[in-house]
């Protein structure tokens, strides 16, 4: 039936709600399911869109109603309110259940719903709405229903519990009704049976409907155990007389499913209710012939089992025996079935089938993997446990067999598919990938690995597969066959004459498959890793040296670690690295290690840390208000009062919370500064009212009373400046000329030009022309006694210190004063970034007389202000590290790498000169010794001299690396020595 849509839809719909209605009508038009667009609980709306958009963002119907509680939660979204809470969550869930849960299914989880007879038509009780079908589908066990549906909750996870009686204490405390006494025992009360009420649930209106509705089960419990019933209202027990029945809501009906209503879930129970019947009586149910069933009879048909009877009765074996059973058995179809089996469990429960719980597997895999050589060679490999096998294309299970390869060179070829396989051809491939890819993914478990270590036959397939011929037909088999050898080659031993060892380094060497070169790689790194014997890789051929260190180069990180894996192994070995030597004038060893030195810094990333150069000052108290320059007074005058006052506040003070100043020192301060240019019409600022403003130029200042034997008044927040500020928040500077005996001149002056003109004029007595200029002449300048002799900024007294001889000018005096004055120009900031000497320090010469160097003296003066700690900046270019902080990655590999190379270079070569011929020593010579008349160099100043400043630039900055580097260079250190 078409949806009833009701059209008092909300004035104000959010945004997509239209459209859900529309997309909502439209697909329970098609489902053929009413639609409830005015749903109710407990009087109030349910708005369906926000209801969707609840229970989806909580991630649908089934989560919500396996978790406890969970529809309560959602209830509280809607104010259902908290009374018979249980009961009005389940009403939400059931509006959810008839009205959108066949749409979540269908639109947020993408699968078909079930039909409505099983989902919209029953009971919204349980969930699995996702997996529920007519065939798994069992209807919740019929149970009564109270009027009020108390029996229903709210959430999945407590359908299936009894609700608990409410007890009820009807008696009075203290009333004859109870039982603590020991007389007498009152006759027992008669049993009123609940009787439900049929009548509708709609309550009406009229006052004495409550008078008339039936008790529930829990009222009436009560009030059957307490006294018999009294037609005196005042003798009821309080508890009695102060019930109120629980709201009634309406009755949960359950259509009978019938062959009318619904034909196929009524056959369908049918069919279930007469297997059930049939299992009880041990019969099996039909419709199985030709199956055998755990625990009842077989066919005839079928071949009989070791082990089996007709009458089996057992439970079967799983899947994992019978998979074992089908690999073994000559039947080509339970091979199959093995097969596609096997591959499915390594792959999902791979962890849990291991070979030694199941003998024979591997033995069996290998052997059936074995059969890929019969798709290039005329042959079928055998695999013999006795001591002598006898025939080519026999393999020895015991030892294994040496002469493998040279077995494979003598096989004759067969004609093979290039383009289009026969359908048979295509099932054995298939079926031999699957016998391979179990072996792969059964070798990745530890225990696996080790068990496969142990099979001789193992090797010999290795070997057989890798030297298969070159077609599409095998090229995923051999990608098996060098993974599996990567998880066994570390417990194997392997010299140069191994056929498996020889074939990993011919699939380096002449390999174009980046991923069968990594591989292999990996497996010749990880030869004897498990063994107390070392990995010696002897005679790796020159091609393959020469290809690892041209794919060094490349921008693939995981090719290069595999190579880096590989040459560490290699130059571990002093015969090896002699090798390296011997063929220097093939193998480009220089750019080699220039490289490996570059992967030092492979992907670092730069980080800074700060270090303190110097420590702050805290600044020192000034003792006195300080003196307002002349131009900064003029300036001051122009203005009226208050803001006279205020400027010279700002300019003369600062803020300060813990300092303070009395208020009679700064009336007195102002008096003093002003009352010379006091007129009738500019008068000072009354007391108070000065006092005031102290409070509104500075926020933090306020005025105090400090209570003691001697009460005083202070300004609290406020502190006197070193130096005046202009009205532009420029500081001044003050002249720091000290004569001895004397304290500093103390002038300020905002520009350095006009401190240097006091100097110059005043402390230097230097004259100017009458055009303005200095006029340096002698006879101009003041007596010789009455000059100065040396530079008084400060404690700085620089000629005294260098001895001058003859007594300094007051030109010299007056063009070395103008290093103490501040630089402002513009390029005071280029200038201090080369200036070797801080600007606050002044460099002291050396005297010979003295013997001593130069050194950096800190002048006395002056920051009062104090200063900010100093911090210089440290960059780091540190690699990768692992979780615990140390190096990791490329570039721990590659400088353990140069570490095995200046550990063994010397005895490489001393080995080379105990067994080098006349023109490997001719050779080595030239090497050693450089070119004709050139100058003597040995083979680590010829190899690693090059390469000192990058090792060292990486030792200063790389801290991860640091020790190894270090550790790198005290062996470099130790060739150059021997």
């Amino acid at each position: 039936m078409p949806p009833k849509i009701h059209r008092d839809l909300p004035v104000e719909q959010p945004p997509g709600y239209a459209e859900f209605i529309k997309d909502l009508v439209s697909f329970s038009t098609e489902r053929g399911t009413p639609l409830d667009l005015q749903a109710r609980v407990n009087g109030k709306h349910i708005d369906l869109f926000k209801l969707w958009n609840v229970v989806s963002v909580r991630g649908g119907y089934d989560i919500i109603s396996h978790e406890k509680l969970a529809w309560r939660r959602v209830g509280q979204e809607f104010n259902l309110g908290t009374n018979n809470a249980a009961a009005y969550a389940f009403a939400l869930k059931t509006v959810y259940y008839k009205n959108l849960a066949a749409y979540e299914i269908k639109t947020l989880h993408k699968r078909e719903p079930p039909p409505r007879e099983i989902l919209e038509d029953i009971t919204a009780k349980g969930g699995d709405l996702l997996n529920r079908t007519v065939d798994n589908f069992r209807p919740p066990p019929m149970r009564p229903t109270v009027a009020n549906g108390a029996d229903s909750d709210a959430s999945g996870g407590e359908d299936s519990k009894t609700p608990k009686d409410e007890k009820m204490e009807v008696d009075e405390p203290g009333s004859g009704g109870g039982r603590i006494s020991r007389g007498l025992r009152q006759a027992p009360p008669q049993r009123v049976l609940f009787q439900p009420d049929v009548s509708s649930s709609r309550q009406t209106r009229h006052p004495s409907t409550h008078l008339h509705s039936s008790p529930q089960p829990a009222a009436t419990a009560a009030v059957a155990s307490s006294h018999p019933p009294t037609s005196n209202p005042s003798s009821m027990p309080v508890s009695l007389a102060n019930y109120e029945p629980r709201p009634q809501m309406p009755l949960t009906l359950r259509g009978v499913v019938t062959p009318g209503n619904n034909p196929s879930l009524f056959k369908e129970r049918q069919r279930l209710a007469r297997e059930a019947k049939s299992a009880q009586h041990g019969k099996p149910p039909g419709g199985t012939k030709g199956m055998m069933k755990p625990g009842g009879e077989y066919p005839l048909t079928l071949p009989r089992r070791i082990g089996l009877t007709r009458q089996a009765g057992f439970d079967g074996p799983n899947i994992y025996v019978r998979t074992l059973q089908g690999l073994r058995s000559p039947i080509p179809a339970e091979q199959d079935y093995a097969l596609h089996h096997l591959v499915k469990i390594s792959h999902e429960r791979g962890d849990k089938y291991k070979f030694d719980a199941f003998p024979n597997l591997a033995e069996s895999l290998i052997e059936y993997v074995l059969g890929v050589s019969s798709l290039f060679y005329d042959v079928k490999w055998e695999i013999s446990y006795t001591e002598e096998p006898l025939g080519i294309h026999v393999l020895d299970g015991v030892n294994g067999t040496p002469d493998i390869l040279e077995r494979i060179k003598r096989l004759n070829r067969i004609d093979t598919f290039d383009e289009l396989e026969p359908k048979e051809l295509a099932h054995k491939v298939t079926k031999i990938h699957e016998a391979g890819l179990t072996i792969r993914n059964l070798s990745l478990l530890e225990d696996n690995a080790k068990y496969l270590s142990t099979l001789p036959q193992l090797r010999d397939f290795l070997t057989i597969a890798l030297n298969l011929p070159p077609s599409p037909l095998v090229t995923e088999l051999k990608h098996y066959a060098l993974d599996i050898a990567e998880q066994v080659t570390r417990a194997w031993s392997m010299d140069a004459s191994d056929p498996l060892y020889r074939s990993l380094l011919h699939q380096v060497d002449e390999g174009l498959d980046r991923g069968a070169i990594l591989t292999s790689l990996r497996a010749l790194s990880r030869i004897s890793m498990n063994l107390e014997e070392s990995n010696l890789l002897r005679e790796v051929p020159i091609s393959v040296i020469t290809r690892i260190c041209d794919w060094l180069l490349l921008e693939d990180e995981e090719l290069v670690h595999a190579c880096l894996d590989f040459l560490y192994q290699y130059t571990a070995v002093p015969e090896n690295v002699a090798f390296l030597l011997a063929n220097s004038n093939i193998l480009p060893i220089p750019s080699f290690l220039v490289q490996l030195t570059r992967l030092l810094q492979y992907h670092a990333q730069e980080t800074f840390t700060e270090y303190l150069i110097s420590p702050a000052v805290p600044p020192m108290a000034a003792t006195e208000i300080p003196a307002v320059p002349l131009d900064l007074l003029e300036q001051f005058l122009k203005y009226d009062e208050p803001d006279r006052s205020n400027h010279w506040l700002k300019a003369v003070f600062e803020e300060d919370s813990d300092s303070e100043i009395t208020q009679i020192a700064l009336w007195q301060a102002y008096q003093t500064r002003f009352s010379e240019f006091t007129t009738p019409q500019t008068p000072l600022l009354p007391a108070a009212e000065f006092i005031k403003n102290v409070s509104t130029i500075f926020a933090g200042a306020n005025a105090q009373v400090v209570n003691g034997p001697n009460s005083k008044f202070i300004i609290k927040g406020i502190r006197q400046r070193h130096a005046p500020m202009d009205l532009k928040d420029r500081v001044y500077s003050p002249c720091h000329w000290t004569l001895p005996g004397t304290n500093p001149c103390g002038q300020f002056f905002l520009k350095p030009k006009d401190m240097f003109d006091h100097i110059a004029s005043v402390h230097l007595g230097i004259p100017r022309t009458k055009e303005g200029a200095w006029n340096l002449n002698p006879n101009s300048l003041p007596p010789e006694e009455e000059r100065p002799v040396d530079c008084y900024w400060a404690n700085c007294r620089r000629f005294s210190r260098q001895n001058s001889t003859p007594k300094p000018s007051p030109f010299d005096i007056g063009m070395h004063v103008k290093t103490h004055l501040p630089d402002t120009s513009e390029k005071a900031a280029l200038r201090q970034k080369h200036n070797r000497t801080p600007a606050t320090k002044t460099l002291v010469p050396c005297d010979p007389s003295l013997n001593n160097t130069a050194t950096v003296v800190e002048p006395d003066p002056d920051n009062p202000e104090g200063r900010e700690a100093k911090y210089g900046q440290q960059i780091w270019h540190n690699t990768a590290t692992d979780e615990r902080g140390e190096a990791a990655g490329l570039p721990l590999t590659a400088v353990l790498v140069l570490r095995n190379l200046a550990r063994n270079i010397p005895k490489a070569a001393a080995c080379l000169q105990e067994t080098a011929d006349y023109h490997t020593r001719r050779k080595m010579s030239f090497l050693a010794h450089g070119e004709e008349g050139g100058e003597k160099e040995g083979w680590m100043e010829k190899l690693f001299g090059p390469l000192k400043v990058r090792l060292a630039f990486v030792l200063a900055h790389n801290r991860s690396l640091g020790k190894h580097v270090a550790d790198l260079m005290g062996w470099v250190d130790q060739g150059w020595e021997s």
